[in-house]
C-alpha cells in the first residue's frame, strides 16, 4: 500500500499520499486520530485497488509494494512475469482450475521444471490469500498446483565444497557462499543480513531481520572459526550496513555470480539452496542430534528435519535392521 500521511485541514482530518507522481488528498469523517488511521487505510485501498481493477496483475504489484525491502519482493518480480502473462488480466473470482492446469501445461511445454511451476503457482496463492486477508477481494480462489516434486538429492561432498570455496569469483559471492554453507541459511536470509546482527566477538549470527520479518528457515546460529575470519575481512571492507554488498549497495540477487563460481569450480546442478541442503546433510551425517540440526535450520518442528534428512544419519533405522537380521546364527553356506 502507498505511504501516506494523516494531517489536519479546517478542523478535520485528511489523508494524503502520492500516486504516479501526483498528490492525492481526501477529507476524512473521523473525529479522532485513531479512527482517522483506520479510515485512511480503507480510503487508500478503495482509491488504488477497486473491485473493478483488482486483477491479478494489480494485486501482484500491490503485494510486492507491501513487501518492499524484503527479498521476496525481488523474487516475485521474476515469478510474476509468467504468472501475470497468463493470469494478469483476470479478476481473482474468474480464476478456475482449468486456468491453473493450462498454466502448468504451458510452462511444462516450454521446458520449465515442475518445481518451478509449483513455486510460481504458490506465489499466486500467497498474493490472493494476502488480498483476501486485507479485504481487497472477497475471497481467495483455490489455486491448483501440480504435485510437489520429490526433494532434490544433490548435495556437495567435502571435496566439492573445497573446490567451490577455492573457485574464482567476486569477493561478495565468496562471502555469500561461506555464509550459506556455514550457517545453513537460505540465500534470501544471507542477502538480508546486516552487520548489526553479526556479533563477531561472541561468534553469533542472527539471520532474522526483525521480530516481524520472515522467519521461515531463519535462526540464530554460532559462527565457526573459518567463518569468523571471512566476516572479519568483509567487515573491514564494508561500505554499507549489509554483509553482502557490491558497488556500495546491497545485493538483490547473486544468481549470475553464483552460477559463475559453480562453473569455475567445475561443478553442475548446484543452486544456492543446494548449499543449505549440503550443510544439513553434513551435520546429520556427522552425528549431530536431529533436534539441534532442526534449530540450526530454523525448522518449526524436528519432524520436518527427520523426514527430509533422517536417512543421512549414520544410525538411521539401524536398530530396525538389527531386528530383521533373521537367521544370523545359522551357518552361511
Amino acid at each position: 500500500m502507498s505511504e501516506y500521511r494523516i494531517g489536519r485541514l479546517n478542523g478535520g482530518f485528511v489523508v494524503t499520499w502520492w500516486e504516479n507522481g501526483k498528490r492525492r488528498r481526501y477529507r476524512l469523517a473521523a473525529l479522532t486520530r485513531k479512527d482517522a488511521e483506520s479510515e485512511a487505510i480503507d480510503r487508500i485501498r478503495r482509491e488504488t485497488i477497486t473491485p473493478e481493477v483488482s486483477t491479478v496483475a494489480t494485486l501482484w504489484e500491490a503485494y510486492r509494494v507491501d513487501r518492499k525491502g524484503r527479498s521476496v519482493a525481488e523474487t516475485m518480480r521474476y515469478t510474476g512475469l509468467p504468472i501475470c502473462n497468463h493470469f494478469g488480466a483476470l479478476r481473482p473470482d474468474q480464476i478456475t482450475t482449468a486456468h491453473c492446469r493450462s498454466y502448468a501445461a504451458t510452462r511444462k511445454k516450454s521446458g520449465i521444471k515442475t518445481g518451478s511451476v509449483w513455486t510460481e503457482l504458490g506465489h499466486l496463492r500467497t498474493v490472493l490469500s494476502w488480498a483476501a486477508q486485507h479485504n481487497l477481494i472477497a475471497k481467495a480462489p483455490a489455486i491448483e498446483r501440480p504435485s510437489k516434486p520429490a526433494p532434490k538429492e544433490r548435495f556437495l561432498t567435502s571435496t566439492e565444497i573445497d573446490r567451490l570455496l577455492a573457485a574464482d569469483c567476486e569477493p561478495h559471492i565468496k562471502t555469500a557462499i561461506h555464509l550459506m554453507l556455514k550457517t545453513a541459511g537460505r540465500v534470501g536470509a544471507v542477502l538480508d543480513l546486516t552487520w548489526d546482527r553479526v556479533d563477531i566477538d561472541r561468534g553469533q549470527i542472527n539471520l532474522r531481520a526483525d521480530a516481524d520479518g520472515p522467519r521461515k528457515g531463519r535462526a540464530t546460529v554460532p559462527m565457526n572459526d573459518s567463518l569468523r575470519a571471512v566476516l572479519a575481512v568483509a567487515r573491514e571492507a564494508a561500505l554499507t550496513d549489509y554483509v553482502i554488498e557490491w558497488a556500495g549497495g546491497p545485493v538483490k540477487s547473486i544468481r549470475k555470480g553464483f552460477a559463475s563460481a559453480v562453473a569455475n569450480a567445475g561443478l553442475s546442478g548446484v543452486s544456492p539452496h543446494v548449499l543449505r541442503h549440503t550443510a544439513a546433510v553434513h551435520m546429520v551425517a556427522g552425528g549431530v542430534p536431529m533436534s539441534r540440526v532442526a534449530q540450526y535450520l530454523g525448522h518449526s518442528s524436528t519432524s520436518i528435519t527427520e523426514r527430509v534428512y533422517g536417512r543421512f544419519s549414520p544410525d538411521h533405522l539401524r536398530d530396525a535392521a538389527e531386528i530383521l537380521d533373521f537367521g544370523k546364527a545359522l551357518k552361511v553356506r
